[in-house]
């Protein structure tokens, strides 16, 4: 699955773009811990908003980063995130909600 077939099937709102292959789903917020475990082609399902989060999705190869719970997403971000490829996308349920539609898509 690709992402944008991941926003048409869930509603999540796409921030920036890219179209990435989706392998996997990996949920968490302490960033060191995400970039030791992550994997490549990763869905990242997260509430940190930190402008951190676009180098650890770069570094990991992680197919998107979706934002959770609503959580404002600063415009530093999203520049950034655009400047790498790195598609960002937002959701207003909590990261619990969000992994369980992922669990229900097949990952």
């Amino acid at each position: 699955m690709k992402v944008s077939e991941l926003v048409e099937k869930t509603g999540w709102v796409r921030k920036t773009g890219g179209d990435n292959e989706i392998t996997g789903v990996y949920c968490g917020d302490l960033l060191s811990w995400v970039m030791g475990r992550g994997e490549p082609g990763q869905v990242w399902i997260t509430v940190q908003i930190h402008r951190n989060i676009v180098a650890v999705a770069s570094l990991r190869e992680f197919s998107c980063i979706v934002i959770a719970d609503g959580a404002e997403i600063p415009a530093e971000i999203l520049e950034k995130a655009e400047e790498e490829n790195i598609p960002v996308l937002a959701a207003d349920k909590p990261v619990f909600d969000l992994a369980k539609q992922m669990v229900a898509l097949g990952f």
